[in-house]
């Protein structure tokens, strides 16, 4: 496994072993053993799936109580996968990480607690796995709007297709201080 650094010291772009021949390819795509070792936490409660069509935008969610890290890849398809550190006293506070992950370059990316989290669909159709080191608790889900101007985030897409709850989040100047999570500092995963 190969660990790629970002703009962003937390968040890791991973990429796994492929073993290809004639028959296909295999991959060991999650191991404790080696996530451990990297220094990226390894400790998963729910396994998540989505299938979604070509221009669905879904985010920027977190969880502002049970926070979740994630370990996120595109197992059909293609995505463009974004993560915006909204931990009060960050250093890289509305700065974002975004990464192309497909079926093709089978890359992941993790993304820790305190991040908010979306991806947009740049196939016809993208299926998305995500780990999660918590469980999903619908009481402290928050969401800030896709488009803030201040996180300013080149999505890629053009007209969106979006949930109801995304349309009308609010910005991330307007969530309120208690809603967003604390900067612990920095985990140095590589």
């Amino acid at each position: 496994m190969k660990l790629i650094k970002t703009d962003i010291e937390d968040v890791v772009i991973i990429e796994p072993k492929i073993f290809g021949d004639v028959r296909g390819f295999f991959s060991e795509v999650y191991r404790k053993s080696w996530f451990d070792s990297a220094g990226v936490p390894s400790i998963y409660v729910q396994d998540n799936l989505s299938r979604s069509k070509k221009n669905t935008l879904r985010g920027l969610h977190y969880q502002y109580r049970n926070s979740q890290a994630k370990l996120v890849m595109a197992t059909r398809g293609a995505v463009l996968d974004v993560a915006v550190d909204i931990r009060k006293g960050s250093p890289t506070f509305g700065k974002y990480v975004k990464a192309v992950l497909s079926e093709e370059n089978k890359r992941m990316i993790f993304i820790p607690e305190g991040f908010a989290h979306g991806f947009a669909v740049l196939t016809d159709e993208a299926d998305f796995q995500y780990k999660c080191s918590n469980y999903y608790d619908p009481e402290s889900e928050r969401s800030i709007f896709w488009n803030d101007p201040a996180i300013g985030i080149e999505w890629e897409i053009d007209s969106p297709i979006l949930s109801e709850k995304d349309k009308n989040a609010p910005l991330l100047k307007d969530m309120p201080e208690n809603e967003l999570p604390l900067y612990q500092g920095k985990h140095n995963l590589i």
